[in-house]
């Protein structure tokens, strides 16, 4: 994306996040494609590798489990964890996203449906056993980065699992940045949101420069 498109783009969301609607810029975005799942500017077109090594590390043992992942996107983190033998539902606030994940996985054992994260169906609070959230909350605004947290980890049931995987920063840095990234104290929301920390990781992408990336999992106890 050139710098003018990008000042676009930030317009573009600056005006709906104005008007309190800190998330309807996203099915502009993914509409503007014109079905070319490939031109959707920053999907990386594979799935999160942090995801999968968690995966390999925790296979699945006895009967399926459920899977959601938060803001699908073109759907490559939902097919992995389908893949790895959970039962997934993937959403997303746009419905052009998930247009573009039922035309780019057709035979797909992945449930597809647009849903909003702070309205979404009630059998969804304490329903699934892994919940994957990837820069969800990095894109709003305000106390709506709060909220959504706290509709994530909602999500988990009693000994299941959330995994987040986001962009980092250190606390006071990076204020007026878009997307926000989060810092150690937002991403502890989790655990004051009733789920145990079980593994953090700290780590810089392979983009150039690089950018710093938190990857963690926590666990809602059991009773």
């Amino acid at each position: 994306m050139d710098e003018a498109a990008r000042r676009e783009f930030l317009n573009m969301v600056k005006a709906h996040q104005d008007r309190g609607d800190p998330s309807g810029w996203c099915d502009q975005v993914y509409r503007d494609v014109g079905g070319d799942f490939t031109a959707v500017f920053w999907a990386d077109l594979v799935p999160n590798p942090y995801l999968i090594s968690w995966l390999e590390d925790h296979p699945i043992t006895g009967s399926r489990l459920r899977a959601i992942t938060i803001g699908c996107g073109v759907g490559d983190d939902a097919e992995a964890l389908s893949a790895h033998g959970y039962q997934v539902t993937a959403f997303d606030i746009s419905p052009a996203a998930i247009d573009l994940c039922r035309q780019r996985y057709p035979d797909s054992r992945v449930e597809y449906v647009v849903a909003d994260l702070f309205d979404h169906p009630r059998d969804w609070t304490h329903g699934f056993d892994l919940v994957f959230e990837c820069n969800t909350i990095q894109v709003l605004p305000g106390a709506y980065r709060v909220r959504a947290l706290n509709a994530i980890a909602a999500m988990v049931a009693p000994g299941g699992v959330a995994l987040v995987s986001c962009r980092s920063r250190n606390t006071g840095e990076k204020e007026d940045a878009f997307p926000l990234p989060l810092d150690r104290s937002e991403i502890d929301g989790f655990v004051h949101a009733g789920l145990q920390e079980e593994g953090f990781v700290a780590y810089d992408d392979d983009q150039d420069p690089p950018v710093p990336h938190f990857f963690a999992w926590y666990s809602r106890p059991m009773g």
